[in-house]
């Protein structure tokens, strides 16, 4: 299984409890009494006929917890002020349902932000994006440790990104990581935030 070694091992039995939670059965085979690594190729094709959304892990599937109802309000405030924002120029603006994917080391890894935007006009394929330029992840009290370590140290390893940014469901609170500061954290806390103007003043790329 790929993680890098920052991340906990709380943090891996927290994912290792998701495996089996609504991942179709298509894709869990056994051996010897332990799960045997699923390839891209299956789990991109099982993601074309399934229902759910499972991250994929170095060969393990991990199913995404529900979202709550302001959750989903506040990604799609998010994606609609960023596709008017960028209306008429290069940058084009995914949300939720569209991936990402990752390669290092041989290992391949695929997350569902809640929403990416992607400023090159190549890497995007028909199920996923290879180059994504921004990344927003909602934090949720079941997601916020593997949104701000292990999903972070996954994505600022990804050569385009240019920031990262979560933003917080239950208090007015935005952190904003760029590449231009070593990923260093800018949290800003303004009344305007998470859904006002604050939000794109602050991300620098835009």
């Amino acid at each position: 299984m790929f993680y890098l070694s920052s991340v906990t091992q709380a943090e891996k039995r927290r994912r290792q409890g998701l495996v089996l939670a609504d991942v179709p059965s298509t894709l869990l085979h056994m051996e010897a009494g332990r799960l045997l690594p699923v390839s891209v190729e299956d789990y991109l094709a099982s993601e074309e006929a399934g229902t759910v959304r499972p991250e994929y892990i170095g060969g393990e599937i991990h199913a995404v917890a529900g979202e709550s109802v302001e959750h989903n309000a506040i990604a799609g405030n998010i994606y609609a002020a960023l596709r008017n924002k960028l209306r008429g120029g290069p940058c084009r603006v995914f949300i939720e349902n569209v991936k990402v994917r990752r390669e290092i080391v041989r290992e391949d890894v695929f997350y569902y932000p809640d929403v990416v935007v992607s400023c090159h006009p190549t890497g995007i394929e028909r199920l996923f994006v290879r180059w994504p330029t921004l990344i927003f992840e909602v934090l949720s009290p079941s997601t916020e440790n593997i949104d701000r370590r292990e999903k972070k140290l996954n994505y600022q390893q990804m050569p385009t990104l240019e920031e990262y940014v979560v933003v917080a469901q239950e208090r007015r609170e935005v952190t904003v990581f760029r590449r231009a500061n070593d990923w260093i954290a800018e949290t800003v806390t303004s009344v305007e935030t998470p859904r006002g103007s604050c939000l794109f003043r602050r991300i620098s790329y835009l």
